[in-house]
């Protein structure tokens, strides 16, 4: 039996210096991505993104540039694997997700992903700065059911549900020392993200409406292949359910837990994440085992990742 391939779209975080170079081997991949508006969009260039870590890692900045490094690996890649049966995308890869569903022109993808930015980054004002926190309850003292009233206490609310003692929650900057003590106290482990928005929950619901709006404006078409949405984990077929569940995710948490079992219960065999970073490809490992998963970031070459994808064809 043929493998069924679903392609991983990955999200903010994992931007480093050389998330490009595998471009380098392919000729057509580069050059669409100096054809993209990705410098006109960030206001730098990308070699000057790319050397600064607070430019890559800058809200604004970041969403286009994590778009277009997704949307560049895949053109890089899919002459070299066979056409995927789904796709899915963690917060902003789920955007580009469905231009990998060749659903949205790359050009389009990468200028909502800024608008979506400006969009989130409007709903943080000055004098209430924002923060993401991955709390994992895998040895603490309490449930996941009881995690929820300590985080509405300070103001901060699920965003992803990563796993069933862990997840990612956002809320207001001054109220995060708070918060881990007092997970730190019940055992818990708190870590501080490099983000600077409270993405996926109520913080951002003042973005929603409009980035409705902008999806439903854009060229968006039905998908080639079903594309998997963050909130629930539903296959999605028409491009008139890209516009909901694309802005409903910007205030409601993403249940990636329910996004990795749909792919199993497509029958997904092989994943690939097209990066930066190897995340979810480490996750759906985890989480479904039998699943064969790598990250473009994990090769060296295009060659090595044809060589892997050719190694368990038809197994």
């Amino acid at each position: 039996m043929s493998n069924r391939i679903a392609i991983l779209c990955s999200g903010q975080g994992g931007q480093h210096a050389d998330m490009f170079d595998i471009l380098r081997e392919d000729a057509r991949a580069s050059q669409l991505l100096q054809t993209w508006p990705l410098e006109e969009l960030c206001g730098h260039t990308l070699p000057d993104i790319l050397s600064d870590e607070h430019l890559m890692f800058a809200n604004p900045i970041a969403q286009p540039l994590v778009v277009a490094s997704i949307l560049a690996n895949w053109e890089a890649i899919k002459g070299l694997i066979p056409r995927p049966v789904i796709t899915a995308g963690y917060s902003i890869g789920e955007l580009a997700s469905w231009s990998v569903a060749g659903a949205l022109a790359p050009e389009e993808t990468i200028r909502l992903a800024a608008l979506r930015a400006k969009l989130l980054q409007a709903c943080i004002t000055p004098e209430q700065p924002q923060v993401m926190l991955a709390i994992s309850l895998s040895q603490a003292l309490i449930q996941m059911a009881e995690l929820e009233p300590v985080l509405r206490a300070h103001d901060f609310f699920i965003a992803i549900e990563v796993d069933e003692d862990a997840v990612i929650a956002g809320g207001l900057l001054d109220n995060a020392d708070a918060l881990e003590a007092a997970v730190s106290a019940a055992g818990g482990k708190v870590t501080r993200l490099p983000i600077e928005i409270a993405s996926h929950t109520p913080w951002m619901r003042d973005a929603v409406t409009p980035f409705e709006d902008a999806v439903t404006a854009s060229g968006m078409s039905n998908p080639l292949f079903p594309v998997l949405a963050g909130i629930s984990g539903a296959r999605l077929h028409s491009k008139d359910a890209a516009a909901s569940a694309l802005s409903r995710q910007l205030a409601e948490p993403i249940r990636w837990q329910g996004v990795m079992d749909s792919l199993d219960e497509a029958g997904v065999t092989m994943a690939i994440e097209l990066g930066p970073g190897a995340a979810l490809s480490r996750m759906l490992k985890t989480r479904h085992p039998h699943i064969q998963c790598r990250s473009v970031a994990e090769f060296r070459s295009l060659a090595g990742l044809k060589r892997w994808g050719e190694q368990y064809a038809d197994t």
